[in-house]
């Protein structure tokens, strides 16, 4: 079912944007409601499986950075931060799961309507800073070894991290203000909206998202990246004991960012051409509607990142998988030793 409101309902064309601005299309477009049922009709089925794997996976994740005995690193501080921020994220799906199958009718109240929007956009913004972050880190650790930056050491790393949640909340302070629960006549519901005063709210939304969100932490990654690579490549600097080390946690966060690219990149793509559709530079009733369609698929392969990265620290990372046996293994023989305790409780 496709609204046509430009209080839009779904959160699945971005985690803190309204759906279209039909109502604004001087071609009147007509709905497409074929392709909306059928996208409808998967969206909560997918949410939910999303928010389980990703809640244990993620949850798993955080045990072992949290368990371990030996002290976290700055990267492991990162990493660490990056699985809560998913963690986060997945845990909010399952709200608009159960309001996709209601029809897109909100019966959590408003403010869970806010607090749960507000979480998805932190989680977006957050993600993004905290691999930002993991690429300096992976940087200086390879390519300036000898340079001692207090950005190294794990107390200084907590600290910018608990600065990064603060602006990933700032800038989704506009979710807060903004979201609210409504009527919506047109579908007959009590709705979770986006109702931003002006049009042009919503351009600048996307243009921050497109920028501060996206841009520039890519011109970061990227170039720290390449310089990380030309190091990897380094004859000398393989042989280094120091740096040796560095390399394995190295490698994961490689993946890790290109697998966010992939994720992530058609979804900015997707939202620029939105921007363009605003202004009319590609008119017509057709491109907005597949744009609209496109928006809803490229948010989904967006949101499956939160669930792919746990996979990857098992998958790549070495040290990861020799943590997890170590904390689980740990925490397998206190369970039995506590059945035992119980069992000769229960004898005597």
């Amino acid at each position: 079912m496709f609204l046509n409101t430009t209080e839009g309902l779904f959160p699945t064309e971005g985690p803190d944007s309204k759906l279209d601005w039909t109502e604004l299309d001087p071609y009147n477009c007509t709905n497409y409601t074929a392709a909306w049922d059928w996208l409808s009709s998967y969206q909560p089925v997918f949410m939910v499986l999303l928010s389980v794997v990703g809640v244990v996976a993620n949850g798993l994740v955080l045990c072992v950075f949290c368990l371990q005995r030996k002290p976290c690193t700055v990267a492991d501080v990162y990493l660490g931060n990056l699985a809560a921020a998913d963690l986060v994220m997945v845990s909010c799906l399952p709200f608009w799961a159960a309001t996709i199958a209601n029809n897109y009718h909100w019966e959590f109240g408003e403010p869970i309507c806010k607090l749960v929007n507000v979480a998805i956009s932190m989680n977006y913004y957050c993600s993004v800073f905290f691999l930002v972050l993991v690429s300096v880190d992976r940087y200086l650790a390879l390519v300036r070894p000898m340079f001692q930056s207090r950005l190294r050491r794990a107390a200084w790393a907590k600290r910018i991290c608990l600065g990064i949640w603060i602006v990933g909340f700032l800038l989704s302070l506009p979710i807060l203000v903004f979201r609210r629960v409504k009527y919506v006549a047109k579908a007959g519901v009590m709705a979770c909206v986006l109702a931003y005063p002006h049009p042009d709210w919503e351009i600048q939304r996307n243009v921050t998202n497109n920028v501060v969100g996206f841009l520039l932490p890519v011109i970061v990654v990227s170039y720290c990246s390449r310089h990380i690579v030309t190091s990897l490549k380094d004859g000398q600097i393989r042989k280094t004991p120091g740096v040796r080390s560095e390399r394995k946690a190295t490698q994961l966060v490689l993946t890790v960012l290109t697998v966010f690219l992939i994720c992530w990149t058609p979804y900015q793509v997707v939202r620029f051409l939105d921007t363009l559709d605003y202004f009319q530079v590609t008119p017509g009733c057709l491109w907005g509607h597949i744009l609209d369609i496109t928006i809803q698929l490229s948010t989904y392969l967006a949101y499956t990142h939160s669930t792919i990265n746990p996979f990857l620290y098992v998958i790549v990372g070495r040290q990861f998988r020799k943590r997890a046996k170590e904390v689980f293994g740990k925490i397998q023989f206190g369970c039995l030793q506590y059945s035992l305790a119980i069992s000769n409780s229960c004898c005597n």
